[in-house]
């Protein structure tokens, strides 16, 4: 993380990326944090970074929740079903909230986060069959307030980003992890779950054609984040 933080009085910012396997989440966080430490695309602020960002994931993001991520995408949890699975996700995100999330927005930091909770409401119940009624109140009780001010799904036919997931596990040189492995209809049950969170809160969510080269993508969350969240883009005609 670098540069300050958000003026004084002015409560940090909450961004969230969402999508199914391969939309290339880390890649456009790397992408916006890049871009916000300039000051939103400033030429005049290139020498000197503005905003303070911070980049983190779920699940993980806290030496905890990271070896709850570990135990999930391994499939420790499979066996005991959806539900299982998104007490363990709570788990690590009540950890990841405490200990970094919370702290960083109180300071006034620009926090981005690759998932949060659309992803349980997706994978665990649209996708995994948990009532969503049952995952609302998870929610309430382990997010509360701290929502997201925008969420930036990445949307991509399952099929394409499942062959951007096989090709990238194979540059590392490892297999599927828990949930690429999932068959094609879950992938597609994923998709259509992120599209009717977006459509439900329009107001939060921006839905990006993740199709794209990762410029042209990264091109579209900039003006997506110009548009909604202005104070973080002074330099916001560079984005168009």
């Amino acid at each position: 993380m670098t540069g300050a933080p958000l003026p004084a009085g002015r409560a940090g910012c909450f961004i969230t990326f969402e999508g199914g396997e391969g939309a290339g989440k880390s890649t456009q966080i790397a992408r916006l944090a890049a871009w916000l430490r300039t000051d939103g695309g400033s030429e005049a602020s290139r020498a000197q970074p503005s905003w303070e960002v911070v980049t983190t994931r779920e699940p993980g993001g806290s030496p905890r929740a990271e070896r709850i991520r570990a135990a999930v995408l391994s499939g420790v949890a499979k066996p005991y079903g959806p539900f299982a699975e998104a007490l363990m996700f709570a788990a690590a995100r009540l950890d990841h909230l405490a200990t970094l999330i919370r702290p960083s927005l109180a300071r006034g930091a620009v926090v981005l986060c690759d998932r949060f909770s659309d992803s349980t409401r997706a994978y665990q119940g649209a996708a995994g069959g948990v009532d969503a009624e049952t995952l609302a109140a998870l929610e309430r009780v382990v997010v509360g307030t701290t929502r997201p001010d925008l969420t930036l799904i990445l949307d991509l036919p399952p099929e394409a980003g499942l062959a951007r997931a096989r090709q990238r596990d194979r540059a590392a040189a490892r297999g599927p992890d828990r949930f690429e492995a999932e068959a094609l209809a879950f992938h597609q049950r994923l998709r259509a779950a992120f599209l009717a969170i977006a459509e439900a809160e329009p107001a939060r969510c921006a839905v990006i054609d993740a199709r794209g080269t990762p410029e042209s993508v990264a091109q579209a969350i900039r003006q997506a984040v110009a548009a909604r969240l202005p104070h973080l883009a002074r330099g916001a005609a560079d984005a168009a």
